[in-house]
């Protein structure tokens, strides 16, 4: 039975939700506070609810200790700031899901399950090819040790063709694996996302390594 930590300050919002998780078969642990959060959370816990506006202090400084110590624990934040900066700051640091108030049950339910099933097949949090490394934890991106900036959804795009070096990865794998949406494959946004990244990775006095194969998709890897 899934362990799963809720972190609300609203008492009868908490109880809802907590009620909610154990008819829907998961072992569902309130917290009000982060101080009991911090009590409560143990390598026992399979996923966290974590509100951010609490009484003693922000959840996103208590996620980011909590990501700075190690911990890989799924973390879906449930809040009321609905702005995208909102949103981008708690996935940036280290958040998994993001869920605005008020939400539907049917919705929470079906982002826990997403989030359980990732956490069954973890990916690596580092992923290398020769010189390139990609930390997904930090999410930094260094190139025989040069720190490159990328976007969030570049990161990820790099990191996926990292992990099919050598390999010819379509549009379709990309939109579905890195978008989550096949229909990302009708606009250039792929295309455009990876001519960025090209000139980010590649510098003028290195070998080119990204590849455009044309009527196929791309390619990480040597020139041939």
């Amino acid at each position: 039975m899934p362990q799963i930590l809720v972190v609300e300050d609203q008492t009868n919002l908490l109880r809802s939700i907590v009620r909610a998780l154990n008819e829907a078969g998961y072992q569902a642990e309130p917290a009000e506070s982060l101080s009991q959060a911090s009590q409560q959370m143990s390598a026992d816990v399979d996923l966290v609810i974590l509100d951010l506006m609490l009484p003693d202090g922000s959840g996103l400084n208590w996620l980011q200790a909590l990501r700075e110590a190690g911990s890989r624990t799924p973390v879906l934040i449930l809040t009321a700031r609905d702005s995208i900066e909102d949103r981008v700051t708690g996935l940036d640091m280290g958040a998994d899901d993001y869920l605005v108030k008020p939400f539907a049950l049917d919705e929470l339910l079906a982002r826990i399950r997403a989030l359980l099933r990732r956490e069954k097949n973890p990916v690596e949090q580092i992923v290398t090819w020769q010189d390139l490394t990609v930390n997904l934890l930090s999410r930094t991106v260094e190139r025989a040790g040069r720190s490159i900036d990328l976007q969030n959804r570049q990161l990820e795009l790099l990191a996926y063709l990292m992990s099919h070096a050598d390999q010819v990865v379509s549009r379709e794998m990309i939109a579905r694996d890195v978008w989550k949406e096949p229909t990302a494959t009708w606009t250039n946004v792929i295309e455009v996302q990876i001519n960025q990244l090209r000139k980010k990775i590649e510098a003028p006095d290195q070998a080119p390594i990204l590849h455009t194969i044309r009527g196929e998709g791309y390619r990480l890897g040597e020139q041939p």
